[in-house]
């Protein structure tokens, strides 16, 4: 299962399942098509959004589609309803891939589960992920984030493989990153997350290695990367996507940059740069990338910039 050559293909599709916004009136654009209510009650058959990431990666190749669920977003309210106002059918999935062990990307996959009944459905994690995790603010409050469960991943019937490094689904066509190596010098990591240590207790876990974003290859464009929040860093994500395939043109980068709040607002602008020198196409910077970086992004690649809300589908 292990291998970093990912097959060219003839495109990709990704459709935001679930996100923090929602925004049932916004434009299409160039190979960008926006959730409509034509047609549909206003107050029953539109999705919702919430502090969380989910994403449907449609594979397109000769004419066929395959699908892989990338995250599972917060709650399973919310995912399953997603699910069913989209119109995905969670029987015609492949696989699911849970980009890291922090509950708004995997709360919701009962949601799934619910829908789908249990069936063989693999699905690829990395070891770390079911580490028990939390964040202590400046104030002194924590944030738990409680890790999935692997006796409940199986009970659904999922067929669970751990990885830590690289590993290809869909018949060789998405490249699923394993650990990211940290490269650059200003993505340092998360200074207030914590983790749970061997002995007990909590000690320091800023690099959260079990972060991993999946990547495909789109003929004559370049790569297309999904990433749920970046904890490696952005520019990591994006060096490694790269250095992985050997393929330097970058179609899109899709996903969460986690540029929000004081402790990562210092890094947007290298993080743009760097964007920006690789000629990266088109990015769609969703979850957690925070309002300040979006604005910059749409500000430096306007040509290049999308606006992500929930039921958004990117065609590369």
């Amino acid at each position: 299962m292990n291998s970093a050559g990912v097959r060219p293909v003839d495109g990709v599709e990704i459709l935001i399942v679930m996100d923090n916004t929602i925004d049932v009136l916004m434009a299409p654009q160039d190979g960008v098509e926006r959730f409509s209510l034509a047609g549909r009650r206003i107050d029953q058959d539109q999705p919702v959004a919430e502090h969380g990431f989910s994403a449907l990666v449609t594979v397109i190749e000769r004419g066929s589609r395959t699908s892989v669920l990338y995250d599972g977003g917060l709650s399973p309210l919310g995912l399953g309803r997603n699910l069913d106002v989209l119109g995905i059918d969670p029987r015609a999935l492949r696989a699911l891939v849970i980009s890291h062990g922090h509950f708004d990307h995997h709360g919701g996959l009962h949601g799934l589960f619910e829908r789908h009944g249990r069936a063989a459905l693999p699905l690829l994690i990395h070891p770390e992920a079911w580490r028990r995790r939390k964040v202590v603010l400046p104030t002194g409050a924590e944030i738990a984030l409680p890790p999935p469960s692997l006796t409940d991943l199986e009970a659904e019937g999922c067929e669970v493989t751990e990885e830590t490094g690289p590993s290809l689904l869909l018949d060789g066509s998405v490249l699923v990153s394993g650990q990211v190596p940290r490269v650059t010098d200003f993505e340092t990591g998360f200074p207030i997350h914590f983790g749970e240590a061997p002995g007990g207790g909590f000690e320091p876990d800023p690099l959260i290695i079990d972060d991993q974003n999946l990547i495909v290859n789109v003929r004559d464009r370049g790569l297309v990367i999904v990433s749920g929040c970046s904890h490696a860093g952005a520019v990591n994500v994006l060096r490694n996507a790269v250095g992985l395939t050997g393929e330097p043109r970058v179609a899109g980068f899709v996903g969460g940059f986690h540029l929000t709040g004081a402790v990562f607002e210092p890094l947007i602008e290298p993080t743009i740069a760097a964007f920006a020198a690789a000629g990266v196409a088109r990015v769609v910077p969703a979850h957690c990338t925070g309002w300040k970086a979006v604005h910059r992004l749409a500000a430096t690649m306007p040509g290049g910039f999308v606006m992500p809300s929930v039921g958004t589908t990117i065609r590369f």
